[in-house]
Protein backbone atom coordinates (compact mmCIF):
# COMPACT_ATOMS: atom_id res chain seq x y z
CA UNK A 1 0.00 0.00 0.00
CA UNK A 2 1.30 3.68 -1.06
CA UNK A 3 1.76 6.34 1.43
CA UNK A 4 -2.09 8.09 2.33
CA UNK A 5 -2.52 11.45 3.11
CA UNK A 6 -5.50 13.27 4.05
CA UNK A 7 -6.87 16.23 1.60
CA UNK A 8 -8.37 19.49 3.37
CA UNK A 9 -8.92 22.14 0.79
CA UNK A 10 -10.29 25.28 2.80
CA UNK A 11 -11.90 26.91 -0.13
CA UNK A 12 -14.71 24.03 -0.20
CA UNK A 13 -14.61 24.15 3.39
CA UNK A 14 -18.56 25.22 4.39
CA UNK A 15 -17.17 24.98 8.71
CA UNK A 16 -20.21 22.92 9.50
CA UNK A 17 -18.31 20.67 11.74
CA UNK A 18 -19.20 17.37 10.57
CA UNK A 19 -15.86 16.01 9.94
CA UNK A 20 -15.29 17.05 13.84
CA UNK A 21 -18.67 15.31 15.10
CA UNK A 22 -17.89 11.94 12.92
CA UNK A 23 -14.30 11.98 14.53
CA UNK A 24 -16.17 11.54 17.95
CA UNK A 25 -18.70 9.10 16.95
CA UNK A 26 -16.59 6.72 15.51
CA UNK A 27 -13.65 7.00 18.46
CA UNK A 28 -16.34 7.11 21.02
CA UNK A 29 -15.29 10.15 22.69
CA UNK A 30 -17.77 12.53 24.32
CA UNK A 31 -18.69 15.55 23.77
CA UNK A 32 -20.21 17.80 26.78
CA UNK A 33 -22.85 19.91 25.41
CA UNK A 34 -22.03 23.57 26.57
CA UNK A 35 -21.36 26.99 25.17
CA UNK A 36 -17.36 27.87 24.25
CA UNK A 37 -16.10 25.77 26.67
CA UNK A 38 -18.37 26.17 29.51
CA UNK A 39 -18.45 30.03 29.08
CA UNK A 40 -21.37 31.91 30.69
CA UNK A 41 -22.64 33.46 27.18
CA UNK A 42 -22.28 33.36 23.23
CA UNK A 43 -18.39 34.79 22.90
CA UNK A 44 -18.95 35.61 19.47
CA UNK A 45 -16.74 32.57 17.63
CA UNK A 46 -18.54 29.38 16.09
CA UNK A 47 -15.68 27.27 17.27
CA UNK A 48 -16.17 25.05 19.84
CA UNK A 49 -14.47 23.73 21.97
CA UNK A 50 -11.71 26.78 21.92
CA UNK A 51 -8.94 24.15 21.57
CA UNK A 52 -8.23 20.61 21.31
CA UNK A 53 -8.30 18.50 24.39
CA UNK A 54 -8.57 14.76 26.07
CA UNK A 55 -11.57 13.90 24.25
CA UNK A 56 -11.43 15.98 21.41
CA UNK A 57 -8.87 15.04 18.64
CA UNK A 58 -10.08 17.49 15.58
CA UNK A 59 -11.44 20.47 15.94
CA UNK A 60 -12.79 23.37 12.83
CA UNK A 61 -11.71 26.62 13.86
CA UNK A 62 -12.88 30.15 12.65
CA UNK A 63 -11.28 33.36 11.77
CA UNK A 64 -13.17 36.06 10.75
CA UNK A 65 -11.08 38.88 8.98
CA UNK A 66 -12.20 42.02 6.75
CA UNK A 67 -11.19 42.13 3.28
CA UNK A 68 -11.60 40.11 0.72
CA UNK A 69 -13.53 40.64 -2.92
CA UNK A 70 -16.96 40.14 -0.68
CA UNK A 71 -15.88 42.65 2.06
CA UNK A 72 -14.89 39.60 4.58
CA UNK A 73 -13.23 36.26 4.96
CA UNK A 74 -13.62 33.41 6.46
CA UNK A 75 -10.68 31.53 7.18
CA UNK A 76 -11.75 27.88 8.21
CA UNK A 77 -8.90 25.93 9.73
CA UNK A 78 -8.50 22.45 10.90
CA UNK A 79 -6.86 21.72 14.27
CA UNK A 80 -5.83 17.50 14.39
CA UNK A 81 -2.38 15.79 13.95
CA UNK A 82 -0.74 16.79 10.82
CA UNK A 83 0.74 13.38 10.67
CA UNK A 84 4.77 14.11 9.88
CA UNK A 85 7.07 11.81 7.95
CA UNK A 86 9.66 12.80 10.37
CA UNK A 87 7.56 12.79 13.39
CA UNK A 88 8.97 14.11 16.70
CA UNK A 89 6.37 12.39 18.86
CA UNK A 90 7.50 8.91 17.73
CA UNK A 91 11.36 9.84 18.05
CA UNK A 92 10.68 10.95 21.59
CA UNK A 93 8.11 8.39 23.11
CA UNK A 94 10.05 6.33 25.31
CA UNK A 95 7.38 3.17 25.03
CA UNK A 96 6.72 2.75 21.42
CA UNK A 97 2.86 4.16 22.62
CA UNK A 98 3.30 6.51 19.12
CA UNK A 99 4.57 4.60 15.69
CA UNK A 100 4.29 5.30 12.17
CA UNK A 101 1.71 2.65 10.53
CA UNK A 102 4.10 1.10 7.52
CA UNK A 103 1.16 0.22 5.52
CA UNK A 104 -0.11 4.60 5.33
CA UNK A 105 2.80 6.66 7.55
CA UNK A 106 0.03 7.65 9.45
CA UNK A 107 1.04 8.19 12.97
CA UNK A 108 -1.16 5.99 15.18
CA UNK A 109 -1.15 5.07 18.26
CA UNK A 110 -1.57 2.13 21.55
CA UNK A 111 -3.11 3.04 24.38
CA UNK A 112 -2.03 0.09 26.18
CA UNK A 113 2.04 1.41 25.74
CA UNK A 114 1.21 4.96 27.03
CA UNK A 115 2.97 5.79 30.35
CA UNK A 116 1.15 9.07 30.61
CA UNK A 117 5.12 10.95 30.08
CA UNK A 118 3.51 13.46 27.88
CA UNK A 119 7.00 13.77 26.05
CA UNK A 120 4.75 13.80 22.94
CA UNK A 121 3.15 16.74 23.48
CA UNK A 122 5.99 18.87 24.42
CA UNK A 123 7.81 17.38 21.25
CA UNK A 124 4.82 18.38 18.65
CA UNK A 125 6.04 21.63 16.21
CA UNK A 126 1.95 21.58 16.03
CA UNK A 127 1.04 21.23 19.32
CA UNK A 128 -1.79 18.56 19.13
CA UNK A 129 -1.30 15.71 21.53
CA UNK A 130 -3.36 16.16 24.90
CA UNK A 131 -3.27 14.37 27.90
CA UNK A 132 -6.83 12.68 28.71
CA UNK A 133 -6.49 12.75 32.69
CA UNK A 134 -9.79 10.22 32.62
CA UNK A 135 -8.11 7.53 30.21
CA UNK A 136 -4.56 7.99 31.23
CA UNK A 137 -3.11 8.14 27.88
CA UNK A 138 -2.58 10.64 25.60
CA UNK A 139 -5.10 11.37 22.87
CA UNK A 140 -4.62 12.17 19.71
CA UNK A 141 -6.16 11.55 16.02
CA UNK A 142 -5.09 8.08 15.07
CA UNK A 143 -5.55 8.89 11.04
CA UNK A 144 -8.63 6.11 11.52
CA UNK A 145 -5.90 3.76 10.78
CA UNK A 146 -8.58 0.68 11.67
CA UNK A 147 -10.77 1.96 8.57
CA UNK A 148 -8.06 2.37 5.77
CA UNK A 149 -7.15 -1.21 6.36
CA UNK A 150 -10.61 -2.18 5.60
CA UNK A 151 -10.86 -0.38 2.87
CA UNK A 152 -12.66 2.81 4.31
CA UNK A 153 -11.73 6.43 4.14
CA UNK A 154 -10.85 7.90 7.93
CA UNK A 155 -14.36 8.82 9.20
CA UNK A 156 -13.87 12.93 8.82
CA UNK A 157 -13.81 12.16 5.05
CA UNK A 158 -16.52 10.27 4.70
CA UNK A 159 -18.75 12.80 6.06
CA UNK A 160 -17.41 15.91 4.38
CA UNK A 161 -21.00 17.19 2.25
CA UNK A 162 -19.02 19.28 0.57
CA UNK A 163 -16.01 17.66 -0.23
CA UNK A 164 -13.61 19.24 1.57
CA UNK A 165 -11.50 16.71 2.26
CA UNK A 166 -10.34 13.78 0.70
CA UNK A 167 -8.18 10.66 1.08
CA UNK A 168 -6.13 8.87 -0.69
CA UNK A 169 -2.38 8.29 -2.05
CA UNK A 170 -0.11 10.96 -0.92
CA UNK A 171 1.58 12.08 -4.11
CA UNK A 172 -2.04 12.46 -5.40
CA UNK A 173 -3.12 14.33 -2.45
CA UNK A 174 -0.59 16.54 -2.90
CA UNK A 175 -0.87 17.37 -6.81
CA UNK A 176 -4.26 17.87 -6.02
CA UNK A 177 -3.17 20.60 -3.66
CA UNK A 178 -0.77 22.31 -5.67
CA UNK A 179 -2.97 22.66 -8.56
CA UNK A 180 -5.86 24.01 -6.44
CA UNK A 181 -3.83 26.10 -5.28
CA UNK A 182 -2.24 27.47 -8.18
CA UNK A 183 -6.47 27.98 -9.71
CA UNK A 184 -6.87 29.98 -6.64
CA UNK A 185 -4.05 31.95 -7.35
CA UNK A 186 -5.41 32.65 -10.52
CA UNK A 187 -8.77 34.08 -9.04
CA UNK A 188 -7.07 36.52 -7.14
CA UNK A 189 -6.20 34.65 -3.91
CA UNK A 190 -2.92 35.47 -4.16
CA UNK A 191 -1.62 34.07 -0.44
CA UNK A 192 -3.22 30.71 -1.73
CA UNK A 193 -0.74 27.57 -0.59
CA UNK A 194 -0.29 24.28 -0.95
CA UNK A 195 0.69 23.42 3.12
CA UNK A 196 2.55 20.06 4.49
CA UNK A 197 4.29 18.88 1.16
CA UNK A 198 7.97 19.34 2.74
CA UNK A 199 7.04 20.49 6.14
CA UNK A 200 8.93 18.11 8.62
CA UNK A 201 9.46 15.62 6.74
CA UNK A 202 6.25 15.59 4.90
CA UNK A 203 2.65 15.56 6.38
CA UNK A 204 -0.07 13.41 6.03
CA UNK A 205 -2.41 15.98 5.96
CA UNK A 206 -1.91 18.30 3.16
CA UNK A 207 -4.15 21.25 3.27
CA UNK A 208 -5.04 24.05 0.38
CA UNK A 209 -4.73 27.40 2.44
CA UNK A 210 -6.83 29.83 0.41
CA UNK A 211 -5.80 32.89 2.83
CA UNK A 212 -2.63 31.94 3.69
CA UNK A 213 -0.49 29.82 6.21
CA UNK A 214 -1.45 32.39 9.69
CA UNK A 215 -4.88 33.19 8.82
CA UNK A 216 -5.81 29.40 8.80
CA UNK A 217 -4.11 28.95 12.17
CA UNK A 218 -1.46 26.79 10.69
CA UNK A 219 2.27 27.24 12.12
CA UNK A 220 4.47 29.03 9.51
CA UNK A 221 8.15 27.31 9.54
CA UNK A 222 7.25 24.26 11.98
CA UNK A 223 10.10 23.57 14.12
CA UNK A 224 11.54 20.54 15.82
CA UNK A 225 12.13 21.11 19.65
CA UNK A 226 15.46 20.45 20.22
CA UNK A 227 14.81 18.51 23.23
CA UNK A 228 13.77 15.57 20.83
CA UNK A 229 17.10 15.67 19.27
CA UNK A 230 19.37 15.75 22.64
CA UNK A 231 17.32 12.57 23.70
CA UNK A 232 19.12 10.72 20.97
CA UNK A 233 22.16 11.89 21.65
CA UNK A 234 21.70 10.34 24.75
CA UNK A 235 20.34 7.50 23.95
CA UNK A 236 23.92 6.06 23.26
CA UNK A 237 25.49 7.15 26.22
CA UNK A 238 22.94 6.09 28.89
CA UNK A 239 22.86 2.97 26.77
CA UNK A 240 26.89 3.11 27.38
CA UNK A 241 26.70 3.31 31.04
CA UNK A 242 24.01 0.77 31.64
CA UNK A 243 26.21 -1.49 29.89
CA UNK A 244 29.00 -0.46 32.25
CA UNK A 245 26.62 -1.04 34.93
CA UNK A 246 25.44 -4.56 34.34
CA UNK A 247 28.95 -5.56 33.62
CA UNK A 248 30.12 -4.47 37.39
CA UNK A 249 27.36 -5.97 38.28
CA UNK A 250 28.04 -9.33 36.60
CA UNK A 251 31.13 -9.10 37.65
CA UNK A 252 30.69 -8.93 41.44
CA UNK A 253 28.24 -11.30 40.89
CA UNK A 254 31.01 -13.66 39.27
CA UNK A 255 33.21 -12.76 42.54
CA UNK A 256 30.33 -13.42 45.14
CA UNK A 257 30.29 -17.09 43.59
CA UNK A 258 30.42 -19.44 46.15
CA UNK A 259 31.30 -17.17 48.68
CA UNK A 260 31.01 -17.87 52.81
CA UNK A 261 32.04 -14.80 55.04
CA UNK A 262 32.66 -16.79 58.46
CA UNK A 263 30.68 -16.33 61.17
CA UNK A 264 33.09 -14.54 63.76
CA UNK A 265 33.28 -12.45 67.03
CA UNK A 266 35.42 -10.44 69.03
CA UNK A 267 36.52 -11.16 72.61
CA UNK A 268 37.15 -7.92 74.19
CA UNK A 269 39.34 -9.01 77.20
CA UNK A 270 41.09 -11.35 75.02
CA UNK A 271 41.58 -8.98 72.06
CA UNK A 272 41.21 -12.24 69.97
CA UNK A 273 38.92 -13.01 67.01
CA UNK A 274 36.75 -16.37 67.30
CA UNK A 275 35.37 -18.34 64.76
CA UNK A 276 31.60 -18.33 66.48
CA UNK A 277 31.06 -22.38 65.10
CA UNK A 278 34.81 -23.89 66.17
CA UNK A 279 35.86 -20.80 68.64
CA UNK A 280 39.29 -21.04 66.51
CA UNK A 281 41.21 -17.71 67.16
CA UNK A 282 40.99 -16.04 63.86
CA UNK A 283 43.45 -13.24 65.03
CA UNK A 284 44.98 -11.79 68.04
CA UNK A 285 44.90 -8.16 68.11
CA UNK A 286 43.33 -5.13 67.07
CA UNK A 287 39.29 -6.41 66.43
CA UNK A 288 39.08 -4.11 63.12
CA UNK A 289 38.92 -6.20 60.03
CA UNK A 290 42.04 -5.22 58.11
CA UNK A 291 40.86 -7.10 54.87
CA UNK A 292 39.31 -5.47 52.00
CA UNK A 293 36.23 -6.77 50.59
CA UNK A 294 38.08 -8.15 47.49
CA UNK A 295 40.48 -9.99 49.67
CA UNK A 296 37.58 -11.57 51.89
CA UNK A 297 35.71 -13.08 48.51
CA UNK A 298 38.29 -13.94 46.71
CA UNK A 299 39.98 -15.68 49.77
CA UNK A 300 36.96 -17.63 50.05
CA UNK A 301 36.65 -18.28 46.57
CA UNK A 302 36.29 -22.38 45.74
CA UNK A 303 40.07 -23.15 44.15
CA UNK A 304 40.82 -24.87 41.34
CA UNK A 305 43.40 -27.76 41.14
CA UNK A 306 46.31 -25.77 39.94
CA UNK A 307 45.26 -23.30 42.99
CA UNK A 308 44.07 -20.83 40.82
CA UNK A 309 40.06 -19.40 41.78
CA UNK A 310 37.17 -19.98 39.71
Amino acid sequence: MAEKAILFDTSKCSGCKGCQAACKSWNNLPSPTALNADAPSFTGTYQNPPDLNGMTRLIMTFAEEQGGPKGIKWAFGRRACQHCADAPCVTICPAGALFVDEATGLVTTDDAKCISCRYCASACPFDVPRYAGERGVINKCTGCVDRVANGMAPACVTTCQPGALSFGDRDEMVALAEERAAVLRERGFEDAVAYGVDEVGGLHVIQVLKYGTAAHGQVVDPAVNPAVALTQIMKPVTGAVTGLTVAGLAAMFALGVGYKRDKRVYNVETGDTLDVETHEVLKHGDGQDTESIKEHILENLPRRKGGDHE
